[in-house]
């Protein structure tokens, strides 16, 4: 069964909002086990002012935060979790990462997660952003399980 998620799904399970939201629909979810995410990407992006006038391009370490946006959303809905609850999953680590090519105004990058490893609450997930096909970077994340005070 493919379980699809909007936009305000999407809000109601990450605590991001504009301009860190970076994931802006799921195409396909197994909860405990992968999301595949949509990151379309416009030149209204605040970061293509700087990053570069003459020839925007993406920063890579927002494209591995959209692929860390998109192991929380598949975190939050597997535990059937939401934003507002007094818990949330913080980056904790980047391994192997890899820049393979620039991502542009008009792209739309596809982010594809998996659960690799859960070990008392670290989890470790392989991500991959692909434009067109095409691996643009990937990494493996780790985030840790965090109760705050509400």
């Amino acid at each position: 069964m493919t379980i699809e998620m909007d936009i305000t799904k999407i809000q109601s399970l990450l605590p991001h909002r504009y301009p860190m939201l970076l994931i802006d629909k799921v195409i396909d979810c197994v909860p405990g086990e992968s999301l595949v995410g949509i990151k379309n990407v416009t030149y209204n992006e605040p970061f293509f002012v700087g990053h570069f006038p003459n020839k925007p391009i993406m920063p890579g370490v927002l494209i591995i935060e959209a692929i860390a946006q998109a192991t929380g959303v598949l975190a939050f809905y597997s535990l059937n979790k939401k934003a507002e609850s007094n818990t949330l999953y913080y980056l904790v680590g980047i391994d192997k990462a890899r820049f393979k090519s620039p991502v542009e105004p008009g792209d739309q990058l596809r982010l594809e997660v998996k659960l690799t490893r859960e070990i008392r609450g670290i989890y470790r997930f392989d991500g991959v952003a692909t434009v067109d096909g095409k691996v643009v970077a990937s990494a493996e994340i780790m985030t840790a399980k965090q109760e705050i005070d509400s």
